[in-house]
């Protein structure tokens, strides 16, 4: 399948975050490949989103990356030991990212199995299976992504997106999730999420 180009990732969060929905992660590790359907994403904006790491121009080595140009890899660590994923947006100097908050696992189910739950995927239960990557820290634990990974180039050729199948879905529009602390901000429909697909993680 196709590459995403630099100029996908060259455009507005919000466009950014609907867009990518459909389309396939990929982490190569050791020549295996493992990939896994995005589902669900949401927008952060920037210096005038409250919600967001670089809101009123915050520039930390934590979010240096952010301010470095489109089509790389943002990693952070949230509550000392979940990683979340992200997808840097916009041109150089305007830190906007989109966070994949969920995928629908396509191969290498069993490495993921392995990561997660230390089972083969035939022995995942129902809910094991259910829960493997409807989250931002279980999709980042089940495709190994964690901060080793912050600032890889997503047009590269370790840890990058590819081009979907047909996008045959309905995008649903909703609340961001676990930023009660953004004021107005926690009220925007900035998270989007394939209709009835069951590796969403809240919907």
């Amino acid at each position: 399948m196709k590459l995403l180009d630099r100029e996908f990732y060259n455009r507005d969060s919000l466009l950014v975050a609907q867009d990518l929905l459909g389309k396939v992660l990929v982490h190569e590790i050791g020549g295996q490949r493992i990939s896994a359907k995005i589902v669900e994403t949401e927008a952060y904006m920037g210096v005038e989103d409250k919600a967001a790491h670089s809101y009123g121009g915050k520039r930390t080595p934590r979010v240096e990356v952010m301010y470095g140009g489109p089509g790389y890899a943002y990693v952070f660590l949230i509550y000392g030991m979940y990683n979340c994923f992200n997808v840097v947006t916009r041109e150089q100097g305007t830190p906007q990212a989109v966070l994949v908050r969920a995928v629908e696992p396509l191969e290498g189910v069993d490495v993921m199995a392995q990561s997660r739950f230390q089972l083969t995927c035939r022995q995942l239960s129902k809910s094991q299976t259910k829960g493997l990557t409807n989250g931002p820290g279980k999709l980042c634990k089940a495709l190994a992504i964690d901060k080793r990974l912050n600032g890889e180039d997503l047009c590269g050729s370790r840890l990058y997106i590819e081009e979907g199948g047909p996008g045959n879905f309905t995008i649903v529009s909703a609340k961001r999730v676990g930023i009660d602390y953004a004021e107005e901000a926690k009220e925007f429909y900035w998270r989007f999420y394939i209709k009835d697909n069951q590796y969403v993680s809240v919907k």
